[in-house]
């Protein structure tokens, strides 16, 4: 176990969502170049990076904890940083969730039957939710005054049997859909932040290891969904091949030695590749190379 509160002042203290968001986030990371490894019952991951050190705990907590200077920095949702009002730097929006690259949403829901079709049906209601302040605020802006009880889990189950509907987290809605449960209004959406503490923010040496792994962070993200192509071109055939050929910018074009060819080397978005490479095949590319990427930085 670390000894948290005898770190060296000079190493970045993390915190990282345990629980539902952890695998992806660990994936990430790893992409990222910060390889993590915890053991199932560590809330303690290790990495090989002695400036590093990082906790496990609940996303819900993490904001609150950096605004209070026990972690410099911590990934953890735009939402749970509103529900704790926290006051914190937000050094960037990271597109990741556990199951898509969509944001997550924060949905009022009710029974499949109910008479409940808007907000403004629910005055006098109960709601269950995990997200009490937002959902009262967002209650208080439509001058509905309804009773928000806090849920400890198994929202979903809870109406109509102990509430009249609940707010809760959703990325594709399957689970409201096995719950007989429909959407009926939308209060927020949420993304991933990297977040910081103000005074290790305005720490010139911590600042700037908050922004190299921010740059990597952003560059893992940029890469999902994108692959490389490298080929060979004869070229009496690169402007067949260039028509097909799409790139972030422009391809990359190098003579091969003492010949006619060139190679050319593009990166591209991965669901166009099944279509694209008997395209180029057939526009004259040769030893058509498909690579994956770890990180683009732009």
């Amino acid at each position: 176990m670390v000894d948290w509160n005898g770190l060296d002042p000079r190493v970045l203290k993390i915190g990282l969502p345990k629980g539902s968001l952890q695998e992806a986030t660990f994936r990430l990371l790893a992409k990222a170049g910060f390889h993590f490894s915890v053991s199932d019952r560590s809330y303690f991951p290790s990495i090989d990076d002695a400036e590093i050190q990082a906790i496990l705990i609940r996303a819900q907590e993490i904001a609150k904890y950096v605004e209070d200077g026990i972690f410099d920095i911590g990934l953890t949702g735009r939402d749970w940083t509103m529900e704790c009002r926290a006051d914190v730097i937000e050094v960037a929006e990271l597109t990741y969730a556990k199951l898509t690259m969509r944001p997550v949403k924060w949905v009022l829901a009710v029974p499949v039957d109910s008479h409940i079709k808007s907000v403004q049906d629910l005055q006098g209601k109960r709601i269950a939710t995990e997200l009490v302040n937002l959902t009262r605020d967002y209650l208080a802006q439509h001058h509905i005054q309804a009773e928000v009880e806090f849920s400890w889990g198994a929202t979903e189950v809870k109406a109509p049997t102990l509430v009249d509907a609940i707010v809760e987290v959703t990325e594709t809605g399957s689970s409201l859909r096995a719950n007989n449960l429909r959407i009926v209004e939308t209060l927020l959406e949420s993304r991933t932040l990297l977040i910081a503490n103000k005074e290790s923010w305005n720490n010139p040496e911590k600042r700037e290891k908050i922004e190299n792994i921010n740059m990597m962070l952003q560059g893992a993200i940029c890469a999902e969904g994108k692959v490389g192509l490298k080929m060979n071109v004869h070229r009496d055939r690169l402007d067949s091949v260039m028509n097909e050929l799409p790139a972030m910018k422009r391809p990359t074009i190098s003579p091969l030695h003492g010949s006619d060819w060139v190679a050319v080397e593009t990166i591209i978005e991965e669901g166009s590749v099944r279509n694209l490479i008997p395209r180029l095949k057939r526009a004259g590319a040769e030893d058509i190379i498909e690579f994956p990427l770890n990180k683009v930085i732009y």
